[in-house]
């Protein structure tokens, strides 16, 4: 019965939380829906905060990297600018602890990124991806509204 107040009280306290920090990154810029969860120690790009685009039910684990801009590539209409694109990632999606995700990646929907992995190119709908650059594991995968893999 200990146990089982602990995980009621936890998950009460882990929704305050989601809650808090869905406003927090809302109010920087970012553009994530409401069903995201975002864990802390994420680092997401500060220099352009709406070129970040996270889906629905999105989960985001500690550590992750986003990032929308190059500052080793430089805009064209002006030099002193660093080259921003936007970054895209589905609904339904899993992103691993210390995923790193480079500027102008689109991730498609129900999309697993393995832990660690460095997102390159583009990763298609209902795959997992994993490696350093992350390569297709799997594809025609199927995930719930918890960004949880469904057997298939």
């Amino acid at each position: 019965m200990k146990y089982r107040i602990r995980i009621i009280l936890m998950e009460f306290l882990s929704s305050i939380i989601h809650r808090y920090r869905y406003y927090k990154y809302r109010l920087y810029g970012y553009d994530i829906k409401k069903s995201t969860i975002m864990e802390r120690d994420l680092i997401l790009d500060k220099v352009y905060p709406a070129g970040i685009h996270i889906g629905e039910n999105t989960l985001v684990a500690r550590g992750a990297v986003l990032l929308c801009h190059e500052h080793v590539k430089r805009d064209k209409f002006n030099t002193r600018m660093p080259l921003i694109k936007e970054t895209f990632i589905g609904n339904n999606c899993f992103i691993g602890i210390n995923a790193l995700i480079l500027p102008g990646i689109k991730i498609g929907n129900e999309v697993v990124v393995g832990s660690g992995s460095v997102v390159t190119k583009d990763v298609p709908s209902n795959t997992i991806v994993a490696g350093n650059p992350a390569r297709i594991i799997k594809t025609k995968i199927k995930m719930n509204n918890k960004a949880e893999l469904i057997d298939s």
